[in-house]
């Protein structure tokens, strides 16, 4: 990387944002335009260039979204020390500046002069002081997605929150949000960065939330934030303030629709292979078949696996009566909410899509029909007692 050794650097990859970055520079003599700021070619990328800045300890001023750039420091924040560099974010259009990293180092004094150029009011983060107070991370479960059905405490996590960070579809549900409230939107395949880039901010004295659909201890972001701390040596994640706060899960919220499918034992299986060998799902789900668990099935398919869940319901099939009652339960709190009844035997994967549930019931399941013709499926709470042998 060419080197600039004098004052903040800028870096833009748009040409809305080479314009507000013109503007910075142009007022600010001692902002030096890295030299990705103003060419569309350049050897390396701006997202390699922050990187190597923020590795170097320079400042630097960015024109782009918060979340994309926390996203793209998050692999180096576990990596990072003192001499990390003071991070501002500036939106393309020059209406929002964010002191993203750094508050000790300077991003706040930064953002303001950038601020001031601009006209704008810059986001009020960390105070400055040479000893931060650690701030706190809390992982939120939304629920399914109504607002009713969220937990007032996560609720609450939201109001106070500074920053909130996650996937873009889940940042929308948590939403509306405050003008002072920095969103840190990103894709769904990027959980560990969200991680680390949650800790950097929480580390700077932040109040930040991660958000997830569900409760975020099932398949959710409650994971990738242990996981990130416990493989973490930096002393100033630890001394963050973490919670996690439950959210009612997908499972649930279909088996309320529908009566009490998982009032006996149950268990939940995902059936997406990205993170574990299919042959593993398969064996899951033939000891909890044969438990005869009722089992609710997450992530059933896809437009990259469609075949998983027709060979799942095959495994099921082998062990399970063709007519044990099957719920498919499809975005179950929100405005498109769809809950049938079906059973194993009848059940077709093409009426199955990533947004379903599918919670099929045990050998003691019961589905009738009230008389207004409304269905229900619940599972006794008792079993069986084995007939006794001569």
């Amino acid at each position: 990387m060419e080197r600039i050794e004098q004052g903040p650097l800028l870096l833009a990859t748009s040409a809305q944002g080479r314009v507000t970055a013109a503007r910075i520079a142009a007022a600010c003599d001692d902002i030096n335009p890295h030299p990705c700021a103003f060419s569309t070619e350049s050897e390396l990328g701006c997202d390699e260039a922050l990187r190597e800045c923020y590795r170097a300890g320079l400042p630097c001023v960015v024109l782009g979204e918060v979340g994309a750039v926390a996203v793209t420091l998050a692999p180096l924040l576990d990596a990072r020390g003192d001499h990390a560099g003071a991070v501002v974010v500036v939106a393309e259009d020059g209406s929002a500046v964010v002191p993203l990293l750094g508050a000790t180092r300077g991003a706040d004094a930064l953002a303001g002069r950038v601020a001031e150029v601009l006209g704008v009011r810059a986001a009020v983060t960390a105070v400055e002081s040479p000893c931060p107070r650690p701030g706190r991370l809390a992982v939120v479960g939304l629920g399914p997605g109504s607002r009713a059905l969220m937990a007032p405490a996560a609720r609450l996590e939201l109001e106070q929150a500074q920053d909130i960070i996650g996937y873009n579809t889940y940042v929308e549900m948590a939403g509306p949000f405050r003008a002072d409230q920095v969103i840190h939107g990103s894709d769904n395949r990027c959980e560990m960065d969200r991680a680390r880039a949650a800790f950097a901010l929480a580390a700077e004295g932040r109040h930040v939330v991660v958000v997830s659909s569900g409760d975020p201890g099932i398949f959710a972001m409650a994971t990738a934030v242990l996981e990130a701390l416990e493989v973490h040596a930096e002393p100033a994640w630890h001394a963050v303030e973490l919670a996690v706060v439950p959210g009612i899960s997908a499972a649930q919220a279909a088996a309320a629709r529908i009566g009490a499918p998982l009032g006996h034992d149950f268990c939940i299986i995902s059936l997406s292979d990205n993170l574990k060998p299919w042959s593993q799902i398969v064996h899951r789900l033939e000891l909890a078949a044969r438990a005869d668990l009722v089992i609710a099935c997450y992530n059933p398919i896809s437009r990259a696996r469609p075949w998983q869940l027709g060979e799942a319901l095959a495994v099921l099939r082998g062990v399970r009566d063709a007519d044990t009652p099957v719920v498919l339960g499809r975005d179950v709190g929100r405005p498109a909410e769809r809950v049938r009844v079906t059973t194993l035997g009848a059940l077709d994967p093409q009426a199955v899509d990533m947004r379903t549930v599918v919670i099929v019931g045990s050998s003691q399941t019961r589905h009738f029909s009230a008389p207004e013709g409304r269905d229900w499926v619940y599972t006794p709470r008792w079993y069986p007692q084995p007939a006794e042998q001569d």
